[in-house]
């Protein structure tokens, strides 16, 4: 039976890099892939998966209310897929990662998704969280914080690089707009002058 997988990391970490390269690796043995990208991810243009080395390629771009469930089973039909990978998977809404076991269940057809744990305020974005209760396999790219720990966190900032401690989960940025680090250093960036904010304590 087909497996749903859910790998995640802090910003910076690789993981568009990585789902692309799976990409990769099934067309080079002749196999069918289907990229989804949520459409609101909009930082490389409208249906594309974008790695900060350069990369990228075409992807079909998904609403909100969008049924995953029924989109990759209407192009399953069309062309027998072998695999299909979702970039940006925090931003799935919890019905659709439902959806997305359907599709390793009924389909048999293995789900990669990648992305974000939590957002930058320590909170677990909802199509993550449901991730982490229900895919199948689950792991952690690493990367590190400034002070050579492992990141675990996604620090945004200003434009004049400040630490931004509130504001809409949802913020589309690259490296500009966001900063990996441990949990430490994001939580001092967060603080008052040193004073640990009340709702970190």
């Amino acid at each position: 039976m087909a497996s749903l997988y859910f790998t995640y990391s802090a910003m910076n970490a690789g993981k568009s890099t990585s789902l692309l390269q799976v990409a990769h690796n099934y067309e080079e043995r002749n196999q069918h892939v289907l990229l989804l990208t949520p459409a609101l991810d909009n930082r490389a243009g409208v249906g594309r998966v974008h790695s900060r080395l350069g990369i990228e390629r075409e992807a079909l771009a998904f609403l909100p209310s969008e049924n995953l469930f029924a989109l990759i089973a209407a192009a399953h039909k069309t062309q027998a897929l072998d695999c299909v990978l979702l970039d940006e998977a925090q931003f799935l809404s919890a019905a659709q990662v439902w959806e997305l076991t359907k599709v390793a269940d009924q389909l048999n057809i293995p789900v990669m998704c990648y992305g974000l744990r939590t957002d930058a305020f320590g909170q677990a974005f909802a199509g993550s969280a449901v991730l982490l209760a229900v895919a199948d396999k689950i792991s952690e790219m690493k990367t590190i914080c400034h002070c050579g720990r492992k990141a675990t966190m996604s620090l945004r900032v200003d434009q004049h690089g400040n630490a931004v401690k509130a504001g809409e989960q949802i913020a589309i940025g690259g490296n500009e707009r966001y900063i990996s680090c441990c949990r430490k250093h994001w939580a001092e960036a967060l603080a008052d002058v040193g004073e640990q904010p009340a709702d970190l304590e």
